[in-house]
């Protein structure tokens, strides 16, 4: 393992030249879409066609980044660039004066640079703006159904079979599962299971232990005892079942086969992995268990390995850029270590990478900064959201703490601050701290912001109310913003390097993703 992965993108995963390739193409993909009438059914014919001369792969990595499109992934490139620009952090450029100092551009991700990049189109059966259930069962199985259904068509009773489940039973390839979020969680279990809710957790634990894949690693189960808590454990029956049951750094460095349950040592929020900004170079990483993965699946007939970035998706639902960027970096560093094998494997592999769905409606500018954006004032935030409500909006609200005792950590933990030198982005302006005084009363004292409904929860959502105003100021201040708390109808990049690659470009379903791995692959 490498103990000493860094907290952001490892160096090996930038590079500072590139371009991410154009996501069109006069192909048929592009055609069979455009074309549809609004009630048209889709049809793969077209979108699965793919050159006689693909060589199909023996080893498949298929990253999925929960929430994740070309928002998430530009941002980050773009963060990355100004962090390393020089002349970046000591002037800005404007357009009203056409002064300031000339900007080099973002450091383009390394799944920025593959030779392949198509786009997907995510609505499902009942929404534009789709869920995790339903857009990883196009993926997965190729068919399109309800929001919050897991590989089941619309009336809950046809199940589908899974790409995982093919590659295992047809031709006998080992298969892994790692995500930083639940491994019941809904895209994790949309390569196994088959629910019609996909709050139905113990039932998909229940098939989880009955896959029989080789890897499964990241977070922890949710609801493992069932919702009244009076069933058999998951783990107890996933042990019975055979596998090994880890729950240790140490017992993981030494698996070397499975079948086995990887799950983290160091579980934060709901039982999933600790966002990538609270991380210690002690902990895990999303890297690791896929280093881990690659040592358990490693065979001659090949293998299958679907890596979740879950916690991009949970960050951008609570509109943290700074926690949304550092772990679009963490699932890059993952994807570096499937690079890495695929050098050793060069004309036998195939790596995807692409998301489910786009969250929160992230965008680049804000129309308190014009033009400009300062990304490198997100480096201030220390902690996650998540992590700043556990440890700290917790204790604020036990010992009812005064308002400059909560002022005093933002400025340790975000940067944000009453007093500063002229010219310092990071003060807080008088409407910034009425903003954050009337959070604080709501989340400490339970005081109203407004007395609309709806202006609260415009201003909130579901989220403590001082935590979510501290990241919204600190996102706004850098010039990103979003649009919501919930997912929305934005395409999905589909990134694909190695054997087979040339088929995933294009503009095309996501239900496509799953029918030119089936033909490419050989299974029915």
């Amino acid at each position: 393992m490498n103990w000493n992965r860094p907290l952001a993108v490892s160096l090996a995963a930038l590079t500072l030249c590139g371009s991410l390739a154009a996501c069109s193409g006069g192909t048929a993909d592009n055609a069979q879409t455009s074309a549809l009438p609004a009630a048209a059914p889709v049809s793969l014919s077209a979108a699965s066609a793919q050159p006689a001369q693909t060589k199909a792969p023996k080893y498949v990595f298929l990253f999925i980044g929960d929430g994740m499109s070309y928002p998430q992934i530009q941002s980050t490139a773009d963060y990355l660039g100004a962090l390393a620009d020089e002349d970046y952090l000591n002037a800005q450029p404007s357009l009203d004066d056409n002064m300031g100092a000339k900007l080099d551009g973002p450091s383009y991700l390394n799944f920025m640079n593959f030779e392949t990049a198509g786009s997907a189109v995510t609505f499902d059966s009942n929404s534009f703006a789709p869920d995790s259930a339903s857009t990883a069962t196009s993926i997965s199985t190729g068919h399109k159904t309800y929001s919050g259904t897991i590989n089941m068509d619309e009336t809950g009773t046809v199940a589908y079979e899974t790409i995982s489940e093919k590659l295992k039973d047809q031709l006998g390839w080992k298969i892994g599962v790692v995500s930083s979020v639940n491994l019941n969680h809904a895209t994790p279990a949309a390569f196994y299971a088959h629910q019609q809710s996909r709050g139905s957790y113990y039932e998909i634990g229940l098939e989880l232990v009955d896959s029989g894949f080789e890897y499964f690693a990241g977070g922890g189960l949710l609801k493992p005892t069932g919702s009244d808590k009076n069933k058999e454990s998951l783990y107890d029956l996933a042990e019975k079942a055979g596998y090994n049951v880890v729950t240790t750094q140490a017992e993981a460095e030494k698996v070397t086969s499975g079948p086995v349950i990887l799950i983290d040592e160091n579980l934060a929020d709901s039982s999933a992995m600790a966002y990538e900004l609270d991380r210690t170079d002690a902990m895990w990483s999303l890297a690791d268990y896929v280093e881990k993965g690659i040592e358990v699946l490693d065979n001659d007939k090949g293998f299958f390995m679907m890596c979740e970035g879950g916690k991009v998706d949970w960050a951008c639902h609570a509109n943290d850029a700074a926690s949304t960027i550092n772990d679009t970096m963490a699932l890059a560093d993952a994807v570096q270590v499937a690079i890495d094998f695929a050098k050793e494997h060069a004309d036998e592999t195939l790596i995807l990478v692409t998301g489910d769905h786009e969250t929160g409606g992230l965008t680049i500018g804000f129309a308190g900064t014009d033009y400009d954006t300062y990304l490198t004032l997100l480096n201030s935030q220390k902690i996650s959201y998540a992590k700043y409500d556990s440890d700290y909006v917790a204790a604020y609200k036990e010992k009812k703490a005064s308002f400059e005792t909560v002022l005093a950590d933002i400025e340790t933990l975000f940067g944000l601050k009453t007093q500063g030198k002229e010219g310092d982005k990071l003060v807080l302006t008088e409407y910034e701290q009425s903003q954050l005084k009337a959070a604080y009363e709501k989340s400490i004292n339970g005081t109203a912001a407004s007395q609309y409904e709806q202006a609260e929860y415009v201003l909130y959502g579901t989220y403590e109310p001082l935590t979510v105003t501290i990241t919204h100021i600190l996102n706004n201040k850098s010039g990103v913003s979003f649009t919501s708390y919930s997912h929305t109808g934005l395409p999905v990049p589909v990134l694909a390097e190695g054997a087979g690659a040339e088929v995933f470009n294009g503009y095309y379903d996501n239900t496509a993703i799953f029918s030119k791995l089936a033909e490419m692959l050989g299974v029915k």
